[in-house]
């Protein structure tokens, strides 16, 4: 099976990959409430925001490793699904580097660094949005049966 978005030009791909975002994003119910943003997607690669509130805050006073795994784990979603392939996670990893704090923009940017059949890797580097990076997330994915946007119009 050819990959869609190999066959379509560089901006009905563009195109494809909002589309499969766009699809995941009204569904997306944990990424809503934690307060995330989508800033980009493009074809193997997302950039996504989030605030730290208080809610996010341990006992530590600083923001929760889940919630930094969270972020990660969305962008890395938001970038294996760009190709509107339905796709999972086999299996990710993640270094927590620095601490997060109540009040930062939380950046984590996803970018495939291998595609192939029905496998993907891809690295997430999350940062604060004025560049200290907090995390460095792999992430390994498994494409299923079906197409994002084709989910979306049946659900």
């Amino acid at each position: 099976m050819t990959d869609t978005s190999t066959a379509l030009s560089a901006a009905d791909a563009q195109q494809l990959s909002q589309d499969a975002a766009n699809a995941m994003w009204s569904r997306d119910h944990a990424a809503q409430a934690l307060g995330m943003a989508i800033d980009e997607v493009k074809p193997g690669a997302s950039r996504l925001t989030m605030v730290v509130r208080q809610d996010m805050v341990n006992g530590h006073a600083i923001c929760h490793g889940g919630m930094l795994f969270t972020l990660a784990d969305t962008a890395f979603a938001y970038a294996c699904n760009s190709h509107n392939r339905n796709t999972v996670a086999s299996a990710c990893h993640i270094d927590f580097l620095a601490p997060g704090h109540l009040g930062d923009t939380l950046v984590a940017e996803a970018v495939e660094r291998s595609l192939s059949g029905r496998t993907g890797v891809y690295d997430v580097t999350v940062k604060t949005s004025a560049g200290k990076t907090l995390a460095l997330f792999r992430g390994k994915s498994y494409r299923i049966q079906g197409e994002v946007t084709a989910s979306f119009a049946a659900a």
